[in-house]
C-alpha cells in the first residue's frame, strides 16, 4: 500500500509539473482562446507541439476565423492544412475575405487552391477587384501585336485585357499566359478578315466586341470583363514588299533559264564546230588518198593520160571559178 501511495504521489507531482510547464508555456494562447471563444484547449496546445505544429498559428488563424464568424472550419482542419505544407494565414484572410464579399468559397476549395500553388488570397482579391493584363506581356519582349489586313498593311494593335478570377476553375484552370495567347490570336485573326487597315483604324471597337464573343476565358481560371483596344498603328506595306520579293524572285529565275539556255547554245555550237572540223579532217584524208588512187588507176591501165589532162582541166577551172566568186580576179597559178 506504501509503495502504491508513493507512486501516486510521484505520479502527481509529475502531473503537476507537466501541467506547471504546458500552462507557463501556452498561458497567453489559451487566455485568447478563451477570450475570443476559439474552444482550443490547453493539452490540445500541447499535443500541437509534439506534432510539431506552431499552436500560435492554429490559434491565431482560428480566432480570426470565429471573430468573422466562420465557425465551419475546426482546428482539426488547420492543422492538417498546415502539416500539409499550406499557408494558414493566406488561406485564413482569403475565406474571410470571400465572405466579406460573398463570394462561394468553402475551407476544402481553398486549402486545394493554396496545396496547387497559386496564391488563393490574390484570387479573391482579383475576384474582387478585377485585375488589367497587359496583351502583349511587356516581359515576352513584344511591344505590339502585329497583323496584317487584306489590303496587305501591317497593323500594329495593343490591348488592355480586364479579367476576375474565376473560384470555380481556379484548380486545373489556364493562367494569365493563355489569356494572353488567345487574346493576341484573335487580335490577329479579326484584323487578317478585315478588308483594309483603314476599317481597322475607323472602328478599333469591332475588335472588342469580336474577341469578346469568342468566348476565350473558357478553361481557364479568369473571366473575361472587356478587351479594349489601347493603341492601333500603322506598320509596314507587306504586300508591296511581298510582291517586290515575289518580282526579285521572278527575275533570278529569269536569269537563271536564261543563263542555261545560253549554256546550251554554246555547247551546241562547241558540238557543231567540232563535227565540222571532224568532216572536214575526212575530206583531206580523202583529198589526201585521190593521187594515189590515180596513180594505181594509171598504172593498172584504167586511166588514161588524156583523162589525167581532163581532171586536171576541170580541177584548174573549179579553182578559177572558186577564185572569181571569193572576189580575187587573178587567175590561178598567176603568181603576180
Amino acid at each position: 500500500m506504501e509503495l502504491i501511495k508513493i507512486a501516486g504521489g510521484i505520479a502527481l507531482v509529475i502531473f503537476l509539473l507537466v501541467f506547471l510547464f504546458v500552462f507557463l508555456r501556452y498561458a497567453n494562447l489559451y487566455l485568447q482562446s478563451i477570450l475570443t471563444k476559439a474552444d482550443i484547449g490547453l493539452f490540445q496546445m500541447f499535443a500541437m507541439g509534439l506534432r510539431k505544429v506552431k499552436p500560435s498559428v492554429i490559434v491565431n488563424a482560428k480566432i480570426m476565423l470565429v471573430q468573422a464568424r466562420i465557425e465551419e472550419v475546426s482546428a482539426k482542419d488547420l492543422e492538417a492544412h498546415y502539416l500539409a505544407g499550406g499557408r494558414i494565414n493566406r488561406v485564413v484572410q482569403a475565406l474571410i475575405s470571400a465572405n466579406r464579399a460573398d463570394i462561394a468559397l468553402d475551407f476544402r476549395t481553398a486549402t486545394a487552391i493554396d496545396l496547387a500553388g497559386r496564391d488563393v488570397l490574390e484570387a479573391v482579391k482579383t475576384s474582387v477587384t478585377p485585375k488589367v493584363i497587359d496583351c502583349p506581356n511587356p516581359e515576352s519582349g513584344k511591344v505590339t501585336i502585329a497583323a496584317v489586313a487584306k489590303d496587305g498593311i501591317q497593323v500594329l494593335a495593343k490591348a488592355r485585357v480586364t479579367v476576375r478570377t474565376n473560384i470555380a476553375r481556379l484548380v486545373g484552370g489556364a493562367g494569365e499566359e493563355t489569356i494572353i495567347a488567345r487574346v493576341g490570336e484573335s487580335i490577329v485573326s479579326t484584323i487578317g478578315s478585315s478588308e483594309s487597315h483603314k476599317k481597322v483604324l475607323e472602328n478599333p471597337d469591332d475588335i472588342s466586341r469580336v474577341v469578346l464573343e469568342r468566348g476565350l476565358d473558357t478553361g481557364t481560371a479568369y473571366e473575361i470583363v472587356s478587351v479594349d483596344i489601347a493603341d492601333v498603328d500603322i506598320g509596314n506595306n507587306i504586300g508591296a514588299r511581298l510582291q517586290a520579293d515575289q518580282a526579285e524572285a521572278d527575275k533570278r529565275v529569269a536569269q537563271a533559264n536564261a543563263e542555261k539556255r545560253r549554256a546550251m547554245a554554246v555547247a551546241a555550237e562547241q558540238e557543231f564546230t567540232a563535227l565540222v572540223e571532224e568532216n572536214r579532217a575526212k575530206v583531206v584524208l580523202a583529198e589526201a588518198e585521190v593521187p594515189l588512187a590515180m596513180a594505181e588507176a594509171l598504172r593498172a591501165g584504167n586511166m588514161g593520160v588524156m583523162d589525167l589532162y581532163r581532171l586536171k582541166n576541170i580541177d584548174s577551172d573549179t579553182s578559177m571559178r572558186r577564185s572569181i566568186s571569193d572576189g580575187d580576179t587573178k587567175p590561178p597559178g598567176d603568181g603576180q
